[in-house]
């Protein structure tokens, strides 16, 4: 039996979270190894473990996999949580995107000035009440 999957990320929600979200549905218990210093992501860098050179990443079968997109799909793929055909897979995918797009927003939240938070957070917050719970909501 392989290892506990490991993953590298900040101590943060970000990129790593909806992974986290997925291995714990697929019931795959995990380790965490957190880049707590620039020095810790340079180390990776240089290791050439980084396709892209950034986090998050993955380490399952025997794979350092980057780009979280890839990550879920494989981890859905492996735990049977990706559809049983094409058309299951492809909803799925549309469901994965607009949760990419709101996660998109809520990031970019802390990086608003601060005259603006407010007014971008309850764009946010309606947007997702309105937009995209509805569709979560309905499946």
């Amino acid at each position: 039996m392989a290892g506990k999957p490991k993953l590298h990320y900040s101590r943060v929600r970000g990129k790593m979270e909806s992974i986290r979200w997925l291995l714990a549905a697929a019931g795959v218990e995990f380790e965490e190894e957190f880049i707590e210093t620039k020095e810790d992501l340079e180390k990776l860098r240089s290791d050439g473990v980084l396709l892209f050179q950034q986090v998050p990443m993955v380490e399952i079968d025997g794979m350092k996999m980057v780009q979280t997109r890839a990550i879920l799909s494989y981890i859905a793929a492996k735990y049977n949580l990706y559809g049983k055909d094409l058309k299951e897979r492809a909803w799925i995918d549309m469901y994965v995107e607009g949760t990419t797009d709101l996660m998109g927003m809520i990031m970019q939240l802390a990086f608003q000035p601060a005259d603006t938070k407010e007014k971008h957070l309850a764009l946010i917050i309606e947007r997702a009440t309105k937009r995209y719970f509805p569709v979560y909501e309905k499946v």
